[in-house]
């Protein structure tokens, strides 16, 4: 794989690495500012600009780090998917449900899952229990 094809494909964790070393560095130079005088007032305005300004970056470079691997984990996602639909065929895909228009997997419709359970078998779903009325008057269903 090339350099390129390498960098537009992980191009998050290269800006969210980017991001940590000025947000690193701008820590250093607010902390070189702020020992070099002893006087409150001196120091504020380091704290304020270096201090929250490389807060801020270290958040940004977090929040992107953590969005690539949330990438990466649905591609695993996908893949998993994808092998157990070509191993299982038919029934892989009844089990995972159907996917909408946007590729989310849905249940079927309750209809058809209650008409494979027969009534009285010991899969078929039961009626909640309810239990006394709460404090607010709405009763709680387990």
């Amino acid at each position: 794989m090339d350099i390129v094809t390498r960098i537009r494909s992980q191009w998050d964790r290269l800006t969210a690495a980017a991001t940590a070393l000025t947000g690193a560095a701008t820590l250093v130079v607010g902390w070189r500012g702020v020992s070099g005088t002893p006087y409150p007032a001196e120091q504020l305005p380091y704290v304020v600009s270096a201090g929250l300004g490389s807060l801020f970056l270290l958040g940004i470079s977090t929040a992107l780090w953590l969005s690539a691997d949330l990438r990466d984990e649905w591609r695993k996602l996908d893949r998993i998917e994808q092998a157990l639909r070509a191993a299982g065929g038919a029934d892989a895909a009844a089990l995972a449900g159907s996917q909408d228009g946007n590729g989310a997997v849905v249940a079927p419709p309750a209809r058809e899952r209650a008409a494979s359970v027969s009534p009285g078998s010991a899969a078929s779903p039961a009626e909640p229990e309810r239990s006394a009325p709460t404090p607010f008057g709405h009763e709680e269903v387990r």
